[in-house]
């Protein structure tokens, strides 16, 4: 390759380089220095060394109130939303009439369920009044009051997690259509069923993907924002109160940022430290095309 044709492939590339430099790399380096400061976004930030994770860890019940809180969530919604995905997906496999408008129909929600607007159709939809108590009210059950018991306020944010399972969705109907169908052909030959075909064929073969999945939905799931503030604000009694809400919370409405940076970067070491486990618990469960396991 010519040194004028790298040059041009530079320049191609110099938007989304200097995109990654200014909105990602340089604030992310910044957020590391600004932990370790005293900043209120007014004033020059003031060095204090570890003194914002000191009092993170030995001095701040909300932190801790909020961590367990972030961690219940991510560890209820990730594996349910993985499980009704791939449970829609080998339902969208079979061969049905309409079979592409009822894919689109279910990939919608994951497009649309992190705006503001869907947030707040989801609010009225759960309110005192709302769809699902007259529901309830027609069935001759009691309305239920979703968003001032601290339970089920968490149990709607993670419904609304739920609702938006497409693109997990479609990407296990991807998988799922890759799979050669000779395979069942023989298992069913060999008199294996539905099901013992499913675990023994289906499940080995897509677990890149379910691994895939199940890395991007945790991250995704650990940066959760929208749905939880704007529906509940973190309430009641800090219920739903997520780590990126106390993010926000820290840096714009209590101009603490250096105190925000070392939260956030505290749910980075967090999120790193799940994903490493994860890729190490790998090579126990996902099966890569080439694979000579005993």
């Amino acid at each position: 390759m010519s040194g004028d044709s790298r040059f041009l492939g530079l320049f191609y590339l110099s938007p989304y380089i200097i995109g990654l430099l200014i909105f990602t790399a340089v604030p992310f380096v910044a957020s590391l220095y600004l932990s370790f400061t005293n900043y209120n976004l007014m004033d020059e930030p003031i060095f204090i060394g570890l003194a914002n994770y000191v009092k993170l860890f030995t001095n701040d019940r909300t932190f801790r109130k909020s961590l367990w809180v972030t961690l219940v969530y991510v560890f209820t919604t990730v594996p349910l939303k993985l499980a009704f995905a791939l449970f829609m997906a080998v339902i969208f496999n079979y061969k049905l009439k309409f079979i592409n408008v009822f894919r689109t129909a279910y990939y919608v929600p994951s497009i649309l369920g992190g705006s503001i607007a869907i947030a707040v159709l989801w609010r009225y939809i759960f309110a005192d009044v709302g769809l699902v108590n007259m529901g309830l009210n027609l069935l001759g059950f009691e309305s239920v009051n979703w968003f001032g018991d601290p339970t089920n306020a968490l149990f709607t944010i993670t419904l609304l997690r739920l609702w938006q399972f497409g693109s997990a969705m479609v990407i296990f109907l991807a998988a799922l259509q890759s799979i050669d169908r000779t395979l069942y052909e023989a298992a069913s030959i060999d008199g294996a069923g539905k099901w013992t075909s499913f675990i023994y064929i289906t499940l080995p073969l897509i677990t890149p993907v379910i691994f895939f999945n199940l890395i991007m939905q945790m991250v995704q799931a650990f940066q959760e924002f929208n749905g939880p503030y704007i529906i509940t604000q973190g309430g009641p009694l800090k219920s739903t109160y997520l780590l990126p809400i106390y993010i926000y919370d820290e840096a714009f409405k209590r101009f603490d940022m250096g105190y925000a940076s070392a939260i956030a970067w505290v749910l980075f070491v967090i999120i790193m430290a799940l994903t490493l486990i994860a890729f190490w618990s790998s090579r126990h469960w996902v099966y890569y095309a080439g694979d000579k396991r005993s």
